[in-house]
């Protein structure tokens, strides 16, 4: 298809793939929210989620695909600018270069690995940190065993470090999708930028806020 060998298309499904991420991000923040009403209600939100069943995996494999064409193409284009301006990674001229926008590979990548991590920490439930009794049966004391994992300060940072690589990445990502599909210029810009810087630092607060307060004891078991 034309539209997986030219720029333009591979721009396009760039901002289609990170719209759906970015929904994605946005309903995990509400329902991490839960935390804050107590025990019951994340435990209880999470106990919805695993009912289910195939419905959350068939989400799940979406958003796999979604995630692996977002990786594929940014990988795609980024080696297409660098080949096209070497030593030197080339943003849209239409959107003012930034520290994001000039490091979105790399804040790409680090978004990668850190949902590698959180995936094997509270999906799989693989890292050490895990409580053995919270986890005795599905879906599990998920409250505990959040509060307990990020009782460790290293977690805690890891976590809040992940979030400020998030709010890079998105305060370009969001305005480069208005500009991807053509629905901005020099009248709107100031505005699509405005969006995207006040959406990636309400995702920087509401979910670097769960680790912290955790950290100085705000929310405990």
């Amino acid at each position: 298809m034309q539209i997986l060998t030219n720029t333009v298309g591979r721009k396009v499904l760039m901002a289609v793939t990170g719209l759906f991420m970015l929904f994605f991000v946005i309903v995990h923040l509400l329902g991490n929210s839960t935390i804050f009403v107590g025990p019951s209600a994340l435990n209880t939100y999470a106990e919805k989620l695993h009912s289910l069943g195939p419905l959350v995996w068939a989400f799940r494999a979406f958003m796999l695909a979604m995630l692996g064409l977002h990786v594929l193409f940014g990988v795609l284009l980024t080696l297409e600018n660098w080949a096209a301006n070497p030593g030197k990674y080339a943003v849209n001229r239409k959107l003012k270069a930034n520290f994001s926008s000039e490091t979105m590979i790399w804040t790409g990548a680090l978004l990668f690995a850190f949902l590698v991590y959180h995936l094997l920490q509270f999906t799989l439930r693989v890292t050490p940190d895990i409580i053995p009794e919270a986890v005795a049966k599905r879906p599990g004391d998920v409250y505990a065993m959040v509060v307990g994992s990020f009782r460790h300060t290293a977690i805690s940072l890891i976590y809040v470090g992940a979030m400020v690589v998030l709010f890079l990445h998105l305060k370009h990502g969001i305005q480069s999708f208005f500009q991807s599909l053509g629905w901005s210029n020099d009248r709107t810009l100031p505005r699509f930028e405005t969006i995207g810087n006040v959406l990636s630092a309400l995702f920087l607060l509401g979910y670097s806020a769960i680790p912290i307060l955790i950290l100085v004891g705000f929310l405990t078991r």
